[in-house]
């Protein structure tokens, strides 16, 4: 047997939309590959207190303020619990870390002076393409500009999870912590943390909670409402699930905005109030295949939340059951393909990346053995044990996790163009 990295052959998604599986779930198969990167997290310490003055930065004819963030010595020991699972490496995600830390309502600022630098930047690569030299030097040149670009991309990474984390803290919603076995004990449960399911909630239309809720009935079954039962389940497949609710949420939040929109100007289609029979119909047609095989990829060939979460004595029970109608559903499954596909895309290579960073963060990097055979060996694999309460609390977030990212990928792209048309 051989051994693969984890968030590679594990964490990867691959969706395809078909309305069979989106009229008998919340979701769809989405048009692009997720794959979990297999380079570490660095961990950098927290930082408790941060001095913040303002200086003018010019640029050219235009003059720009500046936020300096500094840290005395004397406070830069602190041991301040990190407010997201993912510590940010560059030096400008460092510094939005530190003004996340200290002044939260400053991000916007400070994200705005460094999408201008950035741009600043990125013109100035531009004009150097047009004047590029001849001969051997352009090999070297280019591989500058590969790695400027790199740079680049990295840096916009970090701004979107800074804004997404500033947007969790503005609503007074704390992330979960990095999941980590030093964390508790192997027998112990590891969702210690606070239920913010009424908040999370809140951070949603009625008519996106609406199809939120069957999402929660698909994944946890007939367990919906049982919050203190504990089960044994594996972290992998948890790591699975999370993810693909992230990329439900940007979808959700896509797809509501432009409801929302038609419904205020009353240019819905006909049928979108229509209680359609249809969709339960449909439920349980991509529910097939090997359950057990704890890979990402066969979780979210079909729909993700279609795939057991059980490994043990978990049974998900109720797939299916309990999925009403939705006005934001029927609106859904009036698209037609081209345009759910475009829906369920995630724009951005960057927007991406941060997913796959998030998830490795709060989830680690497990190690996944291929069998001679091409399946994937389970053995090895870790389990927790954790309540459907805290199973619920996990996919809340991470839907909205998501919708934030679909709200910050539009910010930052009006401010910096980076998303491909």
């Amino acid at each position: 047997m051989e051994t693969a990295t984890a968030f590679r052959s594990g964490f990867s998604i691959c969706y395809k939309p078909t309305k069979a599986s989106l009229g008998g779930s919340d979701f769809v198969r989405v048009g692009s590959q997720l794959r979990m990167s297999p380079s570490g997290i660095k961990l950098y310490p927290s930082i408790s207190h941060v001095k913040l003055s303002n200086r003018k930065v010019s640029f050219g004819s235009r003059k720009y303020t500046a936020i300096r963030a500094s840290v005395s010595p004397s406070e830069s020991g602190g041991s301040a619990a990190p407010i997201a699972p993912l510590q940010l490496e560059s030096p400008i995600g460092q510094f939005l870390s530190q003004i996340l830390t200290s002044h939260p309502h400053l991000v916007p600022a400070a994200v705005d002076q460094q999408l201008e630098l950035l741009k600043t930047d990125r013109d100035a690569e531009q004009q150097k393409e047009e004047l590029s030299p001849a001969g051997t030097d352009i090999v070297l040149y280019r591989r500058i500009a590969e790695v400027k670009a790199n740079e680049r991309k990295k840096t916009l990474e970090e701004i979107l999870y800074a804004l997404v984390v500033q947007k969790f803290m503005d609503a007074n919603v704390s992330l979960v912590p990095a999941i980590s076995p030093s964390s508790s004990e192997p027998s112990d449960r590891i969702d210690t943390w606070p239920s913010q399911d009424d908040k999370l909630e809140h951070l949603h239309s009625p008519e996106a909670n609406e199809m939120i809720q069957n999402h929660l009935s698909l994944i946890l079954g007939s367990r919906l409402g049982d919050n203190s039962a504990v089960a044994q389940i594996s972290k992998l497949r948890v790591g699975q699930v999370y993810a693909a609710s992230i990329m439900y949420g940007y979808f959700l939040r896509r797809v509501d905005q432009r409801f929302q929109l038609e419904k205020s100007m009353k240019v819905l289609p006909q049928g979108v109030y229509d209680e359609d029979s249809s969709i339960q119909q449909v439920a349980g047609e991509d529910i097939s295949g090997d359950r057990r095989d704890t890979s990402f990829r066969s979780t979210t060939q079909t729909h993700p939340e279609l795939t057991s979460l059980s490994a043990g004595d978990v049974s998900p029970g109720g797939f299916g059951q309990g999925i009403k109608p939705s006005r934001l559903r029927n609106y859904v499954m009036s698209f037609d393909g081209e345009t759910l596909q475009r829906y369920a895309t995630i724009r951005s290579r960057e927007a991406i990346g941060m997913i796959e960073k998030h998830t490795e963060a709060l989830f680690g990097r497990p190690e996944i053995v291929i069998t001679p055979q091409g399946t994937i060996d389970s053995s090895k694999d870790e389990l927790i044990k954790i309540s459907f309460g805290g199973l619920r609390r996990l996919v809340l977030e991470a839907v909205t996790f998501g919708s934030f990212l679909w709200d910050v990928e539009s910010y930052v792209d009006s401010r910096y163009h980076f998303v491909a048309n």
